[in-house]
């Protein structure tokens, strides 16, 4: 069946209050679930310990990492369920859904027992909770990147997928610092083993509660309103009583002929940016305590600098891929962080202060994040409407599951902490030519976002 064709029907009318309100809902539920996921990345090598013991160290934090990477692997899981939701009855539903679970998930983990207590039923129910945590994830990323994009006017449609993607991971990774940096104070020493950790992981039901009511007054985006009203009105003309639906089945339709080249081609960017920000911020909290030995202050006081510079560097790279074009952006990033991430992985052990530790750390987590930050828009304008959400989503939690899973390969590799650096300027410049392919091969989608217009499929 056809998808749609939106081009009859002029859209909605929005007020700013609307447009703020999307954007600030999407920002918001991206950062307190990837909140909920870098909890855990503040906490590796203490969990490694509890839950996953080891003689050799690397091993045991390899193992908390891959838990980290079950969750990404359950993503698109939650984007094919939520998103078809979402794509079939508004983005709203979907997104408060997939908040709170996501809240409520995280929150249970600080009631698990450890190994010392229960033996090896603790990873397993560790694992367990990752799996439905990721899941949820997966749902948050098929409303939140759709409904903030769709809902602004095109000129700042590049900034606001910075914000989201990339603003929205660096505001998530301040609410984990600051959170470590409150937990290491209140519980310092050997009672973070016993108690702080478990307190990190119970700020879940705040993010929970915050998320529902930020998100119970939001309106859908007016381009999925539009979308539904043309739906309506050829169902009214064809004196049907039917209910509604948008589409039958957008998992279907992404997956025909027309779009699953669309949907393997988009993964060369999401894989290539996906990687680079998990080897950068996702694994600077390990790097600093293991490779540079930065004390807990120092290192939460780094990493909330590194997010600010995240949220700085990813509306920027996002706005500038509205002047330049989507695949212009691609191309002169991924360039860039060719040469430089590699460089300043292998610069950070030479590190003399730890004021330079955070200058090279800065830096680093802005070009992890720069490269993904356009990637959330370039996403929306290369499916319609009718299955943006589930395109989107499936597109992005591929890549990025992928992509989380470069943290764990670099823990197998290097066999002690003095080989981090190396490994990491490796995997660096490996994502990096991954990344650069895809900017090569994609074409430009600059401006495509209301086209909608979608082809014929089964």
């Amino acid at each position: 069946m056809s998808v749609a064709t939106q081009n009859g029907a002029a859209l909605p009318a929005v007020d700013q209050r609307q447009v703020m309100g999307a954007v600030v809902a999407s920002c918001l539920g991206w950062a307190l679930d990837l909140f909920d996921l870098f909890v855990l990345l503040f906490v590796a090598p203490v969990v490694g310990r509890l839950f996953f013991p080891s003689e050799h160290a690397m091993l045991s934090l390899a193992a908390v990492y891959a838990s980290f990477a079950v969750t990404l692997l359950m993503r698109p899981l939650g984007s094919a369920w939520f998103g078809s939701y979402a794509d079939r009855h508004g983005r709203k539903g979907a997104m408060i859904t997939a908040v709170v679970g996501v809240g409520l998930s995280t929150a249970a983990f600080g009631l698990l027992p450890t190994v010392a207590q229960v033996g090896l039923v603790a990873p397993i129910l560790f694992l367990m909770l990752r799996l439905i945590q990721g899941v949820f994830v997966g749902g948050v990323v098929a409303s939140t990147h759709t409904i903030g994009t769709e809902s602004v006017a095109p000129k700042y449609r590049g900034a606001v997928s910075g914000l989201i993607g990339g603003g929205g991971a660096g505001l998530g990774a301040l609410l984990a610092s600051l959170t470590y940096l409150a937990m290491s104070a209140i519980f310092p020493g050997d009672l973070f083993d016993v108690w702080g950790w478990r307190c990190m992981f119970f700020t879940g039901i705040v993010s929970s509660i915050l998320g529902l009511f930020v998100f119970s007054s939001l309106e859908e985006s007016p381009l999925w309103k539009k979308l539904a009203a043309e739906k309506a009105a050829k169902a009214a003309m064809q004196n049907t009583a039917a209910p509604v639906e948008v589409v039958r089945s957008p998992i279907r339709t992404l997956f025909s002929r027309d779009y699953r080249s669309i949907l393997f081609v988009n993964l060369l960017l999401t894989i290539g940016g996906g990687s680079g920000y998990y080897l950068t911020s996702g694994y600077l909290p390990t790097f600093l305590k293991v490779v540079s030995h930065a004390p807990n202050g120092a290192a939460a006081a780094i990493l909330m600098i590194c997010s600010v510079a995240v949220v700085i560097a990813s509306i920027a790279a996002g706005h500038l891929s509205t002047f330049i074009g989507r695949k212009s952006a691609f191309v002169w990033i991924g360039l860039i962080r060719l040469f430089a991430l590699p460089a300043l992985f292998l610069l950070l052990p030479t590190a003399q202060s730890i004021t330079m530790v955070g200058v090279y750390a800065v830096i680093l987590s802005a070009l992890g994040s720069a490269g993904y930050a356009p990637i959330l828009i370039f996403l929306n304008e290369r499916f319609p409407t009718a299955i943006r959400a589930t395109g989107t989503g499936l597109s992005w939690n591929i890549g990025f599951a992928i992509g989380g899973m470069m943290p764990t390969a670099v823990s197998l590799v290097a066999k002690d902490a003095s080989q981090l650096p190396m490994t990491l300027a490796i995997f660096a410049g490996a994502i990096s030519v991954i990344f650069l392919v895809g900017a090569f091969i994609v074409p430009e989608t600059r401006g495509k976002l209301d086209n909608g217009t979608a082809r014929e499929s089964a």
